[in-house]
C-alpha cells in the first residue's frame, strides 16, 4: 500500500506483520511531527511552545490575503503574542536549504500554533516592534466581516482600524477604570415616546435597537450623551459615531458634563497623531469604555460594548474613501450583532437604509408625537421660481419679494441663516414641465446628454432618441444651475446696514452671537446661532440640489434642509423657513410638513419598485475597458445577476484634484453595475473578489477597481 499526503510516503507490503506494520505506523508519526516542527534558521533557537506564528501580512493585494506562517525565535517568545506588531521577511525564497531574502514588511500576529501547514524552510520574525496587543481576536473578527461584505482585503480594513504606532505613547500606563456613572434623567428624550423606555434598557443592559428621527432643535447632542451614559451606568460600552469635529466636540461636551471626566475619550483627527492614538490605547486596555469620535471611530476596540449609536447616517463623511470604503452605517450594525449591543441611528432626517431597518423589523421607530414635532419646527413657506422681485431692494438681492421680507422680518428680531449650494454641484435631467427626473426605460439609470446633443443612460448605456415624460408625456428637459458666488455680497448691498458673516469649505464657523446678522453658509458648514437659534433662515437655488446626477438627489436635498431649518427657532418663537424651489415636489412637500419618515419610506417603495439600492445590491466595477469586460466574464456571479453598461466614466477636470476611485492621469476608464437579488450581496461580493484575485495571480491586464454599494449611483 502506498500514501502520499504532502508531507511523507512510505511503502507498506500488504503482507506484513502486526509488529512490522506498528513500527513502520510509528516511524510515520516520528516523520510528521519532525516535519511539522519549523527548522531552525542559520542555527536560531526558535520558541519551545507554539512555535508557528501565523501572521497579517501588510500587503492589501487581493490573491494575498490570507494568513502567513513564521516561525518564533525562542528570544521572542515572550513578546511574540497574538495581537502584537512584528516585522517578517515577505517575498523571501528558499536558497540552500535556508530562507532568504525578501523585503521588510509590517504585519501583526494572529494566532500561535504547534504546527505548520507549509512543508519549506519558515522564515523566524524579525522583529516584535511593540508587546501592545492592538489587534484583538473581536476586532479581527470584526474586519474580517467589513472585509469579506465589501470585497475587500482584510490588511486593509485592519489598517482603517488599527491607528498608526506611537511609541511614546504606547510608553505610558493608561489610568485606571473608574467606577460606572449613576443612571442618567430622561431629560428631553421625554418628548419621544418610547424614549424614556430606551434608555432604561441600556441601563439594564438590554440591547434595544431603534431608529431615531430627532426633533428640530440643538438639544440632540445632549440626548445622544444620554443614551452613552446609560449604557454606561449599566456596567457597559458606548460607541458614539458623527460625522464631523464640531458635532464630535458637542457630544464630547455633553457627555463630559453627564458623567464627568476620564471616563469617555474623543477620537477626531484633532487631536494629532500622538494624542489620538494615546486616547485610543486608553479604550483598547479597557481603561475608558465610552468613545465619541468621527468615521475613524467606528472601529474603535470599546470592551464590552453595550451601545453603537450613529448620527446623521447620509452625510457622506461615513464613507470612507479608502479601501474597501466601508461605511460607518454598516460597520456599526455588524458590531452590534457582534457584541449584541443595542443601537442607535439618529438624524433630523431619515436615509432609506434606516427606513427599511424598520421596515424589515430589526429596528424599531423612535419618534416624538405630530404636536411635539409642530412645536419644536419652525413655519416652513415655499417659493416657486416664478415668483419675482416686485421691488427695487429684492431685485437688488435677486431674490424674490416674499424670500426678502422674510430676511427683513427676521432680522428685527436676531440673525438669519441663508444657505447657498456649494459651486460645482453638476445638475441631472429632469422634465422641463415637471421636474420628473430623466431615466431609462430599460433599466432606470439617469439619463444623461452626449457630446452631439442624443441622450443615453449613464448606467446602460442605452440610447434614448425619443425620450418623453412618463408622468406629463413633455419632450424637453431641463438641467439648471443658479450661481451664488455672490450672494454675501449681494446681501450686504440690499441690507448695508446688518454685519454678514460667511461659513463654508475655507472656514467654517462653529457659533454666531445672537445679535441681528446675516449668516451665509453652504450645506454642512451652518454655525449654531446662541441663544434661541436663528430668527429666520432662507434656502436658495432648490434646484442646484435637486437636479444632482445623484439617486439620492431628494434625500440628500432634504436633509440639507433640515439640517439648517433645524437650527432656527420654532414656529411659536416666530421662526420662520423659506426655500426657493418648486413647492409640489416630494422633497419640498416633506421639509413643509416636517415628516422625514414619510419621505423616506416613499423613496424605499419607488426604489423597490424600480429595483434601486438599498432593496437590492449594487456593485461598481470600473477599468480600462478590456479589463472589465475580462473580469465580468471570468467572474462566477450569482445566478440572475444584471449586468448594466459598462459606459465611459467622465475624465476630471484638470484643476481638480484626483479623488479616489479617478482613473489615472490620461486613461479612460468605464464602469459596470452589477444588480443581484436581495440576499445575493454576499455571494456577489465574493464572486467578484475572487475574479480579481485570479487575474493579479495570472499577472493578466491592469488593475480593475470594484466597490460594493457605491453611494455615488446616477
Amino acid at each position: 500500500m502506498s500514501r502520499e499526503n504532502g508531507r511523507s510516503e512510505v511503502g507498506v507490503e500488504a503482507s506484513g506483520t502486526g509488529e512490522q506494520l506498528a513500527l513502520i505506523r510509528e516511524a510515520v508519526r516520528e516523520k510528521k511531527a519532525d516535519r511539522a516542527k519549523p527548522r531552525t534558521w542559520r542555527g536560531a533557537e526558535l520558541a519551545a511552545e507554539l512555535p508557528v506564528a501565523r501572521v497579517l501580512v501588510d500587503k492589501g493585494l487581493v490573491h494575498l490575503d490570507r494568513y502567513f506562517d513564521y516561525a518564533v525565535p525562542a528570544a521572542m517568545d515572550a513578546e511574540a503574542q497574538p495581537g502584537v506588531r512584528v516585522r517578517v521577511r515577505f517575498g523571501a525564497g528558499e536558497k540552500g536549504g535556508r530562507r532568504e531574502g525578501g523585503k521588510l514588511v509590517s504585519g501583526f500576529i494572529v494566532e500561535r500554533v504547534a504546527e505548520s501547514e507549509y512543508r519549506g524552510v519558515l522564515a523566524p520574525l524579525a522583529q516584535v516592534l511593540s508587546p501592545e496587543r492592538v489587534l484583538s481576536p473581536e476586532l479581527l473578527g470584526l474586519c474580517r466581516a467589513v472585509a469579506d461584505r465589501y470585497a475587500g482585503t482584510l490588511a486593509d480594513v485592519v489598517q482603517l482600524a488599527v491607528p498608526p504606532r506611537r511609541a511614546r505613547a504606547e510608553a505610558k500606563p493608561s489610568p485606571p477604570l473608574l467606577a460606572p456613572n449613576p443612571p442618567p434623567e430622561v431629560g428631553s428624550w421625554a418628548r419621544y415616546g418610547a424614549g424614556a423606555g430606551f434608555l432604561s434598557a441600556l441601563t439594564r443592559g438590554a440591547a434595544p435597537r431603534a431608529v431615531w428621527t430627532a426633533l428640530p432643535g440643538a438639544t440632540w447632542p445632549q440626548e445622544l450623551a444620554r443614551a452613552a451614559a446609560a449604557a454606561l451606568a449599566g456596567g457597559r460600552g458606548a460607541l458614539v459615531v458623527v460625522p464631523d469635529g464640531r458635532a464630535a466636540a458637542r457630544v464630547d461636551e455633553a457627555l463630559g458634563e453627564l458623567i464627568g471626566e476620564g471616563r469617555h475619550v474623543l477620537l477626531t483627527a484633532d487631536a494629532g497623531p500622538e494624542e489620538r492614538y494615546r486616547r485610543w490605547l486608553a479604550v483598547s486596555r479597557g481603561s475608558v469604555r465610552a468613545v465619541i469620535g468621527t468615521r475613524a471611530a467606528m472601529f474603535a476596540p470599546v470592551a464590552d460594548l453595550g451601545l453603537v449609536a450613529l448620527w446623521d447616517d447620509g452625510d457622506s463623511s461615513h464613507s470612507d474613501p479608502h479601501a474597501p470604503q466601508p461605511h460607518a452605517r454598516e460597520v456599526l450594525i455588524q458590531r452590534s450583532v457582534n457584541d449584541r449591543a443595542g443601537f442607535l441611528l439618529g438624524g433630523l432626517s431619515c436615509t432609506v437604509e434606516a427606513a427599511q431597518l424598520v421596515e424589515t423589523g430589526w429596528a424599531r421607530p423612535l419618534t416624538a408625537e405630530r404636536e411635539q414635532v409642530r412645536a419644536a419646527a419652525p413655519l416652513v413657506r415655499t417659493i416657486g421660481e416664478g415668483d419675482e422681485a416686485r421691488d427695487a431692494a429684492a431685485r437688488a438681492a435677486r431674490l424674490p419679494s416674499m424670500a426678502w421680507q422674510v430676511v427683513r422680518d427676521g432680522l428685527t428680531r436676531g440673525p438669519v441663516l441663508v444657505q447657498v449650494p456649494r459651486r460645482g454641484y453638476a445638475p441631472r435631467l429632469a422634465c422641463e414641465r415637471c421636474r420628473t427626473p430623466a431615466r431609462c426605460r430599460a433599466c432606470a439609470g439617469p439619463l444623461e446628454a452626449q457630446e452631439a446633443g442624443a441622450l443615453a443612460c449613464a448606467w446602460c448605456g442605452r440610447a434614448e432618441p425619443d425620450w418623453h415624460c412618463a408622468e406629463c408625456g413633455g419632450a424637453r428637459l431641463r438641467a439648471q444651475i443658479v450661481g451664488a458666488r455672490r450672494t454675501a455680497e449681494e446681501l450686504g448691498r440690499a441690507f448695508p446696514a446688518v454685519p454678514v458673516r460667511t461659513s463654508g469649505r475655507d472656514h467654517v464657523l462653529t457659533t454666531v452671537p445672537g445679535a441681528p446678522a446675516l449668516v451665509v453658509s453652504t450645506p454642512g458648514a451652518e454655525p449654531v446661532a446662541e441663544g434661541d437659534g436663528y430668527a429666520a433662515a432662507l434656502l436658495l437655488d432648490g434646484w442646484a440640489l435637486l437636479g444632482r446626477p445623484d439617486l439620492r438627489a431628494g434625500e440628500e436635498a432634504l436633509r440639507r434642509w433640515l439640517g439648517a431649518a433645524a437650527l432656527v427657532r420654532g414656529q411659536a418663537a416666530g421662526g420662520t423657513v423659506a426655500v426657493i424651489a418648486e413647492p409640489t415636489l416630494r422633497p419640498v412637500q416633506a421639509l413643509v410638513r416636517w415628516d422625514p419618515v414619510g419621505h423616506a419610506v416613499r423613496e424605499l417603495a419607488e426604489r423597490a419598485e424600480l429595483g434601486f439600492p438599498p432593496v437590492s445590491r449594487m456593485a461598481s466595477v470600473a477599468g480600462r475597458g478590456e479589463d472589465v469586460a475580462e473580469l465580468l466574464r471570468t467572474a462566477e456571479l450569482p445566478s440572475g445577476a444584471e449586468v448594466l453598461g459598462p459606459v465611459p466614466l467622465p475624465v476630471p477636470d484638470a484643476g481638480r484634484p484626483r479623488r479616489p476611485g479617478d482613473p489615472p492621469p490620461g486613461e479612460e476608464w468605464e464602469r459596470a453595475l452589477v444588480r443581484v437579488r436581495p440576499g445575493q450581496g454576499a455571494a456577489l461580493a465574493a464572486a467578484l473578489k475572487a475574479a480579481r484575485a485570479a487575474r493579479l495571480v495570472k499577472r493578466e491586464g491592469e488593475a480593475v477597481r470594484v466597490r460594493i454599494d457605491p453611494p455615488d449611483l446616477g
